[in-house]
């Protein structure tokens, strides 16, 4: 989730149970601590660009790690708001706010390693885009009118927004669901597995993927109250058989590192269609209906020892802009 609504989030959640004498600390103290589980982007290593990925969203996510986080926050904190709070006070509404940062990113998409380090699985209900500004919005106005006010009502109405919305949420990932399984069905094809997620920006676009025995299929679905879904067909392409295709190297860095995208893809493996020596996380692209790659890794087949390459492969030109808003609106 985008760092503004994470913080807006933990400062909801300090201000719920916070009072007048100490509403503001508790709020900014919330904030802060909700946004520093994020600082994990700054972990990783030049020389392996896979590990970033896999350290975000991971141990500073886990429901095990909140204890420890609300205490790195108390220790930052304290000097700042110790006027206002006891060291007791400081923890607990960091305890509030840091908690809330695992739990936000559980609900979009990506996945979040929430029972490390149990688990390595990456845990996601995929039913809130990482930003949707109409659900931000709702969030800054009962936070904002807590904090100016100082009551705790506004921070209830903020909680109560949260959970409608994320209900809604849910509500519209099980009709863009029945959609998918109705076009799957209608084309004889046997889901092997289904992925259902709200595209950016809001939730009422929704983009399918489902794969079959050796194929990845693309689609999306507009899903307005009061109206029946409206249905845009995607691409369809062959899933990379990596294992097969790249046998002879393994136990080289080059097939562990495609070892682990794959897991961090969710398996989902394909050729990016303008980028012949990329491997691409077939789950994501600009538009529901193609299967074009946000992003992937570069493999050098020339270089088995050397880690892959990791890049974006964003394509915002004016077409794809305008095909998706025309979708959307």
């Amino acid at each position: 989730m985008d760092p503004v609504t994470h913080g807006l989030i933990g400062a909801t959640a300090s201000q719920s149970f916070a009072d007048k004498r100490n509403f503001r600390a508790a709020a900014l103290t919330g904030l802060a601590s909700a946004m520093l589980a994020d600082l994990d982007v700054f972990l990783g290593s030049t020389s392996d660009p896979l590990l970033n990925l896999e350290l975000h969203r991971q141990f500073t996510h886990s429901i095990v790690f909140i204890p420890i986080g609300a205490l790195i926050a108390t220790i930052l904190l304290w000097w700042f708001v110790k006027k206002y709070l006891t060291v007791k006070e400081t923890y607990l509404f960091s305890l509030a706010g840091y908690a809330t940062a695992g739990l936000t990113d559980y609900f979009t998409s990506y996945g979040v390693l929430l029972l490390w380090p149990f688990t390595d699985t990456r845990y996601s209900l995929d039913i809130i885009s990482v930003f949707d500004p109409l659900f931000s919005i709702g969030v800054i106005a009962f936070a904002g009118m807590a904090f100016y006010k100082r009551k705790q009502l506004f921070a209830w109405l903020a909680l109560g927004w949260i959970a409608l919305y994320l209900l809604f949420g849910f509500a519209q990932q099980q009709k863009a669901t029945d959609v998918a399984r109705q076009l799957a069905g209608d084309k004889n094809h046997e889901i092997r597995q289904l992925i259902v997620k709200p595209t950016i920006a809001n939730n009422w676009l929704w983009s399918i993927r489902y794969t079959t025995n050796d194929s990845l299929h693309a689609a999306g679905v507009k899903l307005l109250p009061f109206t029946e879904p409206e249905i845009f067909p995607g691409d369809q392409t062959v899933l990379l058989n990596w294992q097969e295709e790249y046998e002879s190297f393994k136990g080289t860095t080059l097939y562990n590192d495609i070892t682990r995208f794959s897991e961090l893809s969710d398996s989902v493996l394909i050729r990016h269609p303008n980028h012949e020596q990329v491997i691409g996380d077939g789950r994501y692209s600009m538009l529901p209906t193609t299967l074009s790659p946000l992003w992937g890794i570069k493999v050098d087949t020339t270089q088995p020892n050397q880690h892959v390459q990791f890049g974006a492969y964003r394509d915002a030109g004016e077409e794809v802009k305008e095909r998706f808003l025309q979708m959307l609106f």
